[in-house]
């Protein structure tokens, strides 16, 4: 079973980890804090990232985690083990968190009404090209330095086929006569080097993916101790 401290979650399918939580479950129900505390402990990381995909911002992930725990903390007693617990915080979260949404809406401005009443600066930046927006430029400032390392990577051989094909866009025939070796052996190289890059990218998706909206211990502890001071 994973670790329960700091932010960690518990595995999925788990029927082990799933007795440990409907066990914490009754003893939270019956008033034991310490119960409630593993709880959040083993679960916040997942609840706060649910969260963060519907608010789009941190703090407002934090208040919304602690307010549904708070009404977890309440309706444990109506808890039932046909349902994950995770699941079941998952729920009340999304509920808090949607009902955050709707009590924040403001009315909707017409657009031309809104682009009439901001300065021209504003205006312009509206109008412009949206790849040329600054967010827009630093991602694709750090997309290409993450290519850059990856095809640094590449052995020797596909590196020099995949500069010239790829980035400069030469022909196979003239990719062929700069490197002196047949049209064939060009197109297996290109074709290796994208399969290697595709992999590469891939691995570097799959790890960023996987630290999104990053939980760490000091975000954990701070929400653990905020709810249980809030439930004394």
């Amino acid at each position: 079973m994973h670790s329960t401290h700091r932010g960690t979650t518990v595995p999925a399918d788990d029927p082990l980890a799933d007795a440990a939580d409907n066990a914490l479950a009754a003893r939270a129900a019956s008033g034991d804090e310490a119960a409630f505390e593993t709880i959040m402990r083993r679960h916040n990381r997942l609840l706060f990232r649910t969260a963060r995909s519907i608010l789009k911002n941190d703090e407002d992930a934090q208040d919304v985690l602690q307010e549904a725990y708070l009404r977890a903390w309440r309706a444990l007693g109506s808890f039932r083990a046909d349902a994950r617990l995770s699941t079941w915080l998952a729920r009340i979260v999304i509920n808090e968190a949607l009902g955050r949404l709707r009590r924040r809406e403001v009315p909707v401005i017409p657009l031309d009404a809104a682009m009439a009443s901001i300065e021209p600066d504003m205006q312009r930046w509206l109008s412009d090209d949206v790849d040329r927006q600054p967010d827009r430029i630093a991602m694709r400032e750090q997309i290409r330095r993450m290519m850059e390392a990856r095809i640094d990577q590449l052995p020797e051989a596909f590196r020099s086929v995949f500069m010239l094909r790829g980035v400069e866009e030469l022909s196979v025939e003239e990719v062929a006569q700069a490197l002196a070796i047949p049209e064939a052996t060009v197109r297996t190289r290109f074709f290796r080097a994208r399969s290697l890059l595709r992999e590469g990218l891939s691995r570097d998706v799959d790890m960023a993916i996987a630290d999104a909206f990053s939980f760490d211990g000091e975000r954990c502890d701070r929400i653990v101790a905020t709810v249980l001071r809030r439930l004394g």
